[in-house]
């Protein structure tokens, strides 16, 4: 009877002693447990602000777009109306400044870029404009630094300086850009192409994540460029921007 309660007692100090050790090892492995759950928690958080990050970016890339086509469109049609008036005879340019009926006015809302009495100045620069109509941007740089390096004083200058700035844009060169642009500008701040250099510094500034920058851009061009087709466009852009 002594043996048998004996061994009953070592069976339960037995059991006894395997549960405290069981309750000890989950004691032991609990703050494990929850720094692991802290991690999960933080990789959440990290995850979340990520995906808010990502949309946000692709809101303002969407406006960047907007912004970029409008502005695509607008040229597109303004260097449409420019050859169609420089491709028109002499005659048929005075009916239509003097409105004649079934005149058409340039779709650019401005007069055509002025042309040079020089045959080989005038060629030289037609041969730029024909490759900035293809797209070909770094045929357009090079056709007209040759230009302005052959004829620094042409009339024909100014309008080389926004095309040559308007190449560079084109192929994402943002700070070479607005470097001719703003050049042009200044040197020829009354010619009809200067708001429209302005709209593509704004592009860049946009670009180059200046928000500021671009926003007093397109305020100068609403203020100094009042009544132009650029002052619209500017106006429409404002409201992206806000």
């Amino acid at each position: 009877m002594l043996t048998r309660s004996f061994f009953l007692n070592s069976i339960s100090i037995r059991s006894a002693l395997s549960c405290l050790s069981i309750a000890g090892a989950l004691t032991l492995s609990q703050p494990a447990w929850a720094f692991a759950d802290d991690d999960a928690r933080k990789a959440i958080v990290e995850l979340r602000q990520q995906i808010k990050t990502l949309q946000e970016a692709n809101q303002r890339a969407r406006i960047q777009l907007a912004d970029q086509i409008e502005g695509l469109e607008q040229e597109v049609m303004r260097l449409r109306g420019d050859m169609e008036q420089m491709g028109r005879p002499a005659s048929a340019a005075a009916n239509n400044a003097s409105g004649a009926p079934g005149a058409a006015a340039p779709a650019s809302g401005r007069a055509p870029d002025a042309k040079s009495e020089d045959v080989r100045e005038q060629a030289a620069f037609d041969q730029a404009m024909e490759s900035f109509r293809k797209g070909q941007y770094k045929e357009t740089i090079d056709t007209l630094m040759a230009f302005m390096t052959l004829y620094p004083d042409s009339k024909l200058a100014p309008a080389a300086l926004f095309y040559l700035g308007s190449s560079r844009y084109a192929q994402k060169d943002f700070k070479g850009a607005m470097t001719q642009l703003q050049g042009m500008i200044q040197k020829y701040p009354t010619h009809p192409r200067a708001p429209d250099a302005l709209l593509v510094i704004a592009g860049c500034q946009v670009e180059l994540n200046n928000r500021a920058g671009a926003k007093a851009s397109l305020q100068r061009i609403v203020k100094d460029y009042k009544g132009t087709p650029a002052a619209d466009t500017a106006a429409k852009r404002l409201q992206l921007l806000q």
